[in-house]
């Protein structure tokens, strides 16, 4: 148990470090207009879809689906695959890196409520506080971002960000339940499956105009780094996380993925950590430690 707790414990390390990867990767190759939000988000898809199903040919594992489960794979799918990845990439493509990524933070606490909401529990002092406390953060980074060429609609590009921390929140409490009764990597086989059936009309205009031929070494690795290390590792590596030590275990982990993405942003994109962006990120860490102390999330939908 020590030792499955001990691999969780760094697959939940890593998911967040290749998460923080994703931010640079991103805004290198849409800034070089190497690729549109959502024709890279179609790329992440369909290249971690058949590494996933590669992986069933070379090793077949009972699937068993149920009928009863197909909902909520495929809410699972809506949540986790599609709204989460598509708002994460047009909202990196408008916004700073370290505005988004201190955003995700408040990924804790939308968990927290979601899970009161669902299970219909009363909300006490310290939740809402906490909750006042993200949002204020959240508010400081929007009303104090500033334009530039790397970021031409912060506002539009953080409201996406946020409606992302809320889309993936969702996806954490709808997939633990599934976790009892299927294989981790088949619940990603099937979620992403209906996941790209989806988002195929969806991004298609934007995938058929990625200039291929305008590639080179940088920009490959780049790709390499968004669909093998930020999706496709990091999607198995999240998804055992989440099995081993629960959704809120999980959840806590997000507080290293601003500080990882601050630093790679700074390092490599030339970002700035201003005093606005530290005293946001401060209301919001306080604001989540506030709300989620004591959380225990139970599935509301089994």
């Amino acid at each position: 148990m020590k030792s499955n707790n001990s691999k969780a414990h760094l697959a939940l390390f890593l998911t967040n470090l290749f998460f923080a990867i994703n931010y640079a990767a991103i805004k290198y190759l849409v800034g070089h207009g190497l690729a549109k939000p959502f024709g890279l988000n179609l790329v992440r898809v369909i290249s971690t879809t058949i590494l996933l199903w590669l992986i069933f040919i070379i090793k077949p594992v009972k699937i068993g689906l149920k009928r009863k489960d197909l909902p909520r794979f495929i809410l699972c799918a809506l949540t986790g695959i599609v709204t989460n990845q598509l708002l994460f990439l047009k909202g990196l493509s408008l916004t700073h890196a370290i505005h988004g990524a201190l955003l995700m933070l408040s990924t804790p606490i939308i968990i927290t409520f979601t899970a009161s909401w669902l299970l219909k529990e009363k909300l006490n002092l310290s939740k809402i506080l906490g909750l006042i406390l993200g949002l204020s953060g959240a508010m400081v980074l929007v009303l104090s971002g500033h334009k530039s060429d790397g970021a031409p609609n912060v506002i539009l590009g953080d409201v996406f960000f946020f409606l992302n921390a809320v889309s993936y929140s969702f996806y954490f409490i709808l997939v633990k339940p599934l976790m009892k009764h299927y294989d981790p990597v088949n619940i990603l086989r099937i979620i992403f499956l209906i996941g790209l059936i989806i988002m195929l009309p969806i991004c298609w205009i934007e995938f058929s105009e990625i200039p291929w031929h305008n590639y080179n070494a940088i920009a490959f690795t780049n790709i390499a780094l968004l669909v093998i290390g930020g999706t496709f590792i990091n999607y198995i590596l999240n998804i055992y996380g989440i099995k081993v030590l629960g959704a809120s275990m999980a959840g806590t982990y997000i507080y290293l993925q601003p500080l990882m993405a601050s630093a790679i942003a700074m390092i490599f994109m030339g970002e700035k950590l201003d005093a606005y962006k530290i005293f946001a990120g401060v209301l919001i860490f306080i604001g989540v430690l506030i709300a989620t102390r004591k959380l225990q999330l139970k599935d509301p939908l089994l």
